[in-house]
């Protein structure tokens, strides 16, 4: 084991650690606060920084509170429950304004107020590892711990939906009560309007034993169950017969139905403050032509056609094209289409990059959307809002679009998307001229 030192921590990292100096290097302290200095134990050493964990706290910060969750500090699925909410709000916007600075030398006219829902219970979708561990005799089911080799060992979780969240000692149970509990890798969890659903992925076929108690477990906590003993195309339903997720946007009068597996945004309520958001900062009028770039299940494209004249939307997933075009049909709305193609790869002779768009929407992963703004967004096409999951590939994108586009960033700001966590969710409107 390596020696102790003691350090000042002097700012907090982008994914919400404490950052120290050590001879002159960074030290990035899991659970540690500006303003605090901590006993710390090196975990471990890289060329240009390091890594450390809180063994002594020596002196306390005034912003720190305590966690309400007693396997903080252990799972790696919250960095920040110790900072209190607007303190963590404040973390990000200061994330949002560094990225912008320091990669793309520019900064917003105005700032937005930052969007923020609930903090607790928020996580409709999640992935929750599995692992049977021979010498403790039981089944851990959790996220990850904050070393990512290891599965925490957890009895509740109170940013997971509570209908999962608070049965996860439950679930451990179950798998540790199955035949085949080595051979359950992971339990998927997505949340509907109506239907909360648990995918079950396992190695090898489950005995009828084994069967029958996973539909117990369903009908005794009202949560569907699906199998999935291979690909995402091999999800088939175990009880009820079928499971219909589907989840409302009222403002828009949209229905979006979706599969267990796809992906969607993981906080419902913000979901649809962020919806609204981004569509009163790109105004659609009904003689508008709007390009949605990433548009997924249609999440921003449905809405949008309910207020623009004309939306394409464009993704690189087949198979949420054509859930996307189920639920354009499904909600009764022709002005739209749906397209699939590879937003990584140079399409500007594809029709869609050609045609006059008078406004368009970004919503990229974390890889950001430069390879589409090689080509994009062309002339005549004044008005952009991206909504990003990454800072640093929205500082970038905007430093492309101000100095090679022409377009102004008029306003951003933060989106708190996933409360006592480091992500930091972001929304940007650029305007030409």
């Amino acid at each position: 084991m390596s020696a102790l030192d003691d350090v000042e921590i002097v700012d907090l990292s982008h994914e919400g650690r404490g950052v120290a100096r050590v001879d002159g290097k960074a030290m990035f302290v899991a659970g540690a606060l500006p303003g605090e200095r901590v006993r710390v134990r090196r975990t471990r050493k890289h060329r240009n920084f390091d890594e450390g964990r809180v063994e002594e706290l020596l002196v306390r910060s005034p912003q720190r509170i305590e966690p309400r969750c007693p396997h903080f500090g252990t799972c790696g699925g919250c960095a920040l429950q110790h900072l209190p909410a607007a303190a963590q709000i404040r973390a990000k916007q200061r994330v949002l304004e560094e990225n912008f600075d320091r990669i793309g030398k520019v900064a917003p006219q105005r700032w937005l107020e930052p969007l923020t829902g609930a903090e607790w219970g928020y996580r409709r979708r999640g992935r929750l590892s599995v692992k049977w561990v021979e010498k403790k005799g039981k089944a851990l089911v959790g996220f990850r711990e904050q070393d990512p080799r290891f599965v925490a060992d957890l009895a509740e979780c109170h940013t997971v939906l509570p209908q999962v969240g608070m049965r996860i000692g439950a679930l451990a149970g179950l798998v540790g009560s199955l035949e085949t509990k080595r051979a359950i890798a992971q339990i998927e969890f997505a949340a509907g309007d109506e239907v909360v659903a648990l995918t079950f992925r396992h190695l090898e076929p489950l005995p009828e034993a084994d069967r029958a108690a996973l539909v117990a477990f369903g009908k005794a906590h009202d949560l569907a169950i699906l199998l999935q003993p291979g690909g995402p195309d091999s999800v088939v339903p175990l009880w009820p017969e079928s499971v219909a997720l589907a989840f409302r946007i009222p403002d828009a009068d949209v229905e979006l139905a979706f599969r267990p597996l796809d992906f969607v945004q993981v906080n419902g309520d913000m979901n649809l403050r962020m919806i609204r958001h981004a569509l009163d900062l790109l105004d659609p009028q009904p003689d508008d032509a709007v390009l949605d770039l990433f548009c997924g299940l249609g999440n921003f494209t449905l809405p949008l056609a309910r207020r623009a004249g004309r939306v394409t939307g464009v993704e690189g997933e087949a198979a949420l094209v054509a859930r996307s075009r189920e639920n354009a049909a499904r909600n009764g709305i022709g002005n739209v289409e749906f397209l699939a193609a590879d937003l990584a790869a140079d399409q500007r002779d594809a029709p869609w990059a050609r045609a006059h768009w008078d406004k368009l929407l970004l919503d990229p992963p974390r890889s950001g959307a430069a390879a589409v703004l090689d080509y994009l967004p062309r002339k005549g096409c004044d008005h952009i809002v991206y909504v990003s999951c990454h800072p640093a590939s929205l500082a970038r994108d905007a430093g492309t679009l101000v100095e090679r586009h022409g377009f102004r960033l008029v306003a951003a700001g933060v989106m708190d998307m996933f409360p006592h966590t480091g992500h930091v969710e972001s929304i940007a409107l650029f305007e030409r001229g």
